[in-house]
């Protein structure tokens, strides 16, 4: 299938309000280019000083946030969308738009997806790597796809380490914009009884569940597809939202229907300019703030009914 791959090139210390923005665009995840640190974040990733010569050349001033459209949505709309946000944020940017297929989609995921851990338990992994599990931490074996969530976006690892503190044996997960299933994944190896994911997007469905057998979880996990919760029935000790504040907003009118009484609502995704918003909304449902984490320019809330 081709894609039509957007680029938003952007001065780097507005990258994240940018790539905010972005997020709002597409439900398949974004990649960004951001080389303001090349020589640190080598060491530190890699140990290495030696760097090739090309990617010195990059720009270090400025950062690249590359998005995807599927050829059967609208690519212009999108552009309009972004143009027009962009503008309203004061952002300095040039968009700039090409065909690409299937195969450049996943070879750039590759590229820039390496292993990496998250707080304590957990270590994500892509598929295609080994990882040397020195401490025993419970491994993701990963392959976004077309999906977002990798674990390595501000607001997934909030997620992830919010998980890591309140999963038991007796947790039922509920994953609402499952993206890749890492949320509901991780649940599960970290003991939980069972995980239900839900995406709007057929290709993450689909993605989740091939993840779900990679991690040898899928006899406890089920995913869907579907609008919210229009297709979930039941109620979960855990609800994870990891998506944008104007969806989360409209969640807080139903999600307590799916909640079991002492339950955890874990929401994310949410830029440090809508944080009060989403807050004030979450006040006026009658939720209560149990935990406000950051992490970046990005919050997660941890709420009870």
């Amino acid at each position: 299938m081709n894609w039509t791959e957007i680029t938003a090139t952007v001065p780097t210390e507005q990258t994240e309000i940018a790539s905010a923005i972005a997020n709002m665009a597409v439900p398949y995840g974004i990649y960004i280019e951001d080389y303001s640190d090349l020589e640190q974040g080598a060491f530190e990733v890699a140990h290495v000083d030696l760097i090739d010569e090309e990617l010195r050349q990059k720009q270090r001033d400025k950062s690249v946030i590359h998005l995807y459209i599927a050829e059967d949505d609208n690519a212009t709309e999108k552009l309009a969308y972004l143009n027009e946000r962009m503008r309203e944020a004061k952002i300095d940017f040039v968009l700039n738009r090409e065909t690409v297929d299937d195969t450049f989609w996943n070879e750039n995921w590759k590229k820039y997806f390496k292993a990496f851990e998250v707080g304590k338990k957990l270590a994500v992994c892509p598929s295609w790597e080994k990882y040397e599990n020195k401490e025993n931490r419970k491994v993701i074996s990963l392959d976004p796809g077309a999906a977002f969530g990798t674990g390595t976006h501000a607001t997934t690892s909030l997620c992830l380490n919010v998980l890591e503190d309140t999963v038991t044996g007796e947790s039922e997960i509920l994953d609402i914009g499952t993206g890749s299933g890492i949320l509901a994944i991780a649940g599960l190896l970290l003991g939980a009884k069972s995980a239900v994911g839900v995406d709007i997007d057929e290709q993450s469905v689909k993605t989740a569940k091939e993840n779900a057998e990679r991690n040898n979880v899928y006899e406890n996990a089920e995913f869907l597809q579907g609008d919210l919760a229009d297709k979930i029935s039941g109620r979960y000790n855990i609800v994870c939202a990891n998506i944008i504040a104007d969806i989360i907003i409209r969640l807080f009118d139903n999600v307590k229907d799916f909640m079991t009484d002492d339950g955890i609502l874990i929401v994310s995704g949410i830029i440090d300019l809508r944080a009060d918003e989403v807050k004030n909304e979450a006040l006026k449902h009658g939720f209560k703030i149990e935990k406000t984490l950051t992490k970046e320019e990005w919050y997660s809330f941890v709420l009870t009914k």
